[in-house]
């Protein structure tokens, strides 16, 4: 079996198994999504969703972020971790925002990547529920069970999105990584995966890796 082989077997089993699967974070508008998923950095997506109930009431436009006040950001986002970088960069990106591009969320990853806090797994995952866009978002649970089912040998995110890329479809790319997610959660997790009630058990690479 190719890796691309491979890749589409996993889709299917997957897409079977998690039918239905999103974004984790809550968000209601594109510049919501873009300050919760910086925020998820070393934070839980449930973390940031408590932080984010209220701090979306308090600060509702790009505009009303560009124009916090530091040390109150901070305040309002510490629970979530390096919580005094995460105020700077979401600041600094929401005047960027303003700056160049009218107070919207860019649409490509090139201009994404100029927003402070960005990176690419943000921007992938900004570009594919936002825009609908192909897009590979390599998390850790994507750099985990994709090396443990055989699709790639990298653990750079950067070398491991290249690889998928290659092999998975550009219409099921973001689902695919949503239900990486939703698998390493219920069953493939770090510590001690459940192989054996595993629906991917037949074609995984690493069957019972301890």
């Amino acid at each position: 079996m190719t890796k691309k082989e491979l890749a589409g077997a996993i889709t299917k089993l997957l897409k079977e198994e998690y039918p239905d699967v999103k974004c984790t974070l809550d968000y209601s508008q594109p510049h919501e999504m873009l300050f919760a998923t910086q925020m998820s950095a070393q934070c839980t997506d449930a973390r940031v969703n408590i932080v984010t109930k209220d701090l979306f009431k308090k600060y509702k436009t790009v505009e009303d972020f560009a124009n916090a006040d530091y040390d109150e950001l901070c305040e309002d986002i510490r629970s979530t971790g390096f919580y005094r970088n995460k105020a700077k960069n979401i600041i600094a990106a929401a005047q960027r925002m303003l700056d160049v591009y009218n107070g919207e969320v860019p649409d490509t990853m090139e201009d994404l990547l100029t927003l402070p806090g960005t990176g690419r797994k943000t921007a992938n995952l900004v570009l594919g529920d936002i825009y609908k866009k192909p897009a590979i978002v390599v998390d850790t649970h994507c750099i985990r069970l994709s090396n443990r089912t055989g699709l790639t040998k990298n653990s750079d995110p950067v070398k491991i999105e290249s690889d998928l890329r290659k092999i998975i479809a550009p219409e099921e790319s973001l689902g695919f990584c949503h239900r990486l997610v939703a698998h390493g959660r219920a069953v493939c997790n770090a510590r001690k995966p459940m192989c054996e009630g595993c629906v991917l058990n037949g074609i995984c690479k690493k069957v019972g890796v301890k």
